[in-house]
């Protein structure tokens, strides 16, 4: 892997724990409980609870996704960093660029 591509790499890894990191706290936000004593109807709060449904379900997964991009970047300077966890041949640039927790090669995740 060349050094260019490693530098690409690690914006890569970085922007997206920057955008992972935004989008949980506005998801924190958007899941917060609706007061029982707040003036909406009953239809307009069932909605708003169906919101919070999808939006902790959505606050989760971001969640897993922050994870590993974490533990990518704590692996980033360690010798198998870029490296398939099953085969041992190098993952594509291409593929660590897309989804840099990767950990398999598109061959070994087919």
């Amino acid at each position: 892997m060349s050094i260019n591509d490693k530098i690409a790499i690690k914006q890569a890894l970085e922007k997206k724990l920057d955008k992972l990191t935004r989008d949980i706290i506005e998801l924190k936000e958007l899941t917060r409980p609706e007061a029982p004593d707040s003036a909406i109807g009953r239809v307009s709060r069932m909605d708003a609870i169906n919101n919070r449904s999808i939006n902790e379900s959505a606050l989760r997964k971001k969640r897993i996704q922050l994870s590993k991009i974490e533990t990518a970047i704590k692996d980033f300077d360690q010798p198998g960093f870029g490296k398939c966890i099953r085969c041992g041949k190098t993952i594509q640039v291409a593929r660590i660029l897309l989804m840099p927790e990767s950990k398999v090669c598109v061959n070994c995740a087919g």
